[in-house]
């Protein structure tokens, strides 16, 4: 961490919104940007993220509180003076994972608090309207692009019957930019995880340039790359580990590298979320997993879930990035954040293909 503190500023700022512990403004940093102000709703991520991103200015209110003056104010700038505007608003409501449209509307709770998640796209759309930064980023799962959810995504095309105005993609660009979106896997840029994320770029409409995404990289890392040297406390491994006498042990010891507890015929579809990951291949997406300990992935060779360091690594946070609370809670932090080195490999390509060539 102290390492990517010191790195020389390119330059260029950076604002974030639904910051989580920070695992995307790391990735700014690692790029070499200077990210001036977060906002997180969170408690708990916000503890995190302060503990790790001591001198950026961290504002804790509900997003829906928040004006771009108030933006701008604290970190002096004017309208259009950001560089980049970062945000990943949370995506419970679109993953394929959770209920979907079923949650649209509803006050839900999420993480330790309760609030309204499929709206926070629009209020990101908000800020961006009235900061008008030169490129923003956006962040969302997979799922977005999928089924019912595109309903609310929208599309480039225009369609004789349906009013697209409200869609994500039509307000995103009646904010006066030029919008792109891709679906990315992380395991394509230095990532040892196979975690697919919806990034969206806009660049604003007078730069007259479009967006640009990151080239794949040509190798991946796997799970034992990652935990190659690392050597977990005696504390972690404890905290990772099963009563030896409970059930779902039992399962654990029956379960082969890539096999998932629902493939056991005596689980009854009850240990879905519990999955033994492959040494020799990149970990699948790690998330909170229901009626786990945490995030419900099982080391490779040893009966227990991952350790936090472990995690850490196949997110590409570094060794000493500080994670708070219980097991379980770090375990959620790093299932909600966004990979560092994939934002890193953004970050750099914002910078190169569409900041430095702006005309002074």
């Amino acid at each position: 961490m102290q390492e990517i503190n010191n790195l020389a500023w390119n330059g260029y700022n950076a604002v974030s919104t639904f910051s989580g512990c920070g695992g995307s403004s790391l990735g700014y940093k690692m790029a070499n940007f200077k990210v001036l102000w977060a906002n997180e709703f969170i408690d708990a991520a916000r503890e995190c993220y302060k503990a790790n991103h001591k001198t950026t200015i961290l504002d804790g209110r509900d997003i829906r509180k928040v004006s771009g003056s108030d933006i701008l104010n604290a970190v002096s700038l004017n309208v259009g003076e950001i560089d980049l505007f970062d945000g990943s608003p949370p995506c419970a409501s679109f993953s394929t994972a959770g209920n979907r449209e079923d949650d649209w509307g509803k006050v839900k709770k999420y993480s330790d608090k309760s609030q309204r998640t499929d709206d926070l796209f629009y209020e990101y759309a908000r800020l961006i309207k009235e900061t008008q930064p030169k490129v923003f980023v956006a962040e969302n799962v997979k799922g977005i692009t999928m089924g019912v959810a595109t309903s609310m995504l929208g599309s480039f095309q225009d369609d004789m019957f349906d009013d697209q105005s409200s869609t994500i993609i039509r307000t995103l660009m009646a904010c006066g930019y030029k919008v792109d979106f891709r679906v990315l896997n992380s395991v394509n840029y230095g990532v040892p995880q196979a975690r697919q994320r919806t990034i969206f770029i806009g660049v604003r409409n007078d730069l007259g340039l479009l967006p640009k995404f990151p080239l794949q990289q040509n190798t991946y890392f796997t799970a034992n790359d990652a935990f190659n040297d690392l050597i977990n406390s005696e504390e972690e491994i404890k905290e990772s580990q099963y009563n030896p006498t409970s059930k779902i042990y039992g399962m654990i010891k029956k379960l082969k590298e890539g096999e998932s507890g629902d493939t056991l015929p005596e689980s009854n579809g009850s240990y879905f979320g519990l999955q033994r990951i492959r040494g020799d291949r990149p970990c699948p997406t790690i998330c909170q997993r229901q009626g786990n300990k945490g995030a419900g992935l099982v080391h490779p060779k040893e009966d227990r879930e991952l350790t936090v360091s472990e995690l850490k690594r196949l997110s590409s946070f570094p060794d000493d990035f500080i994670l708070t609370g219980n097991y379980k809670r770090k375990c959620e932090r790093i299932g909600r954040a966004v990979p560092p080195l994939l934002m890193k490999a953004i970050a750099k390509e914002i910078q190169e293909s569409i900041l430095m060539q702006i005309k002074k």
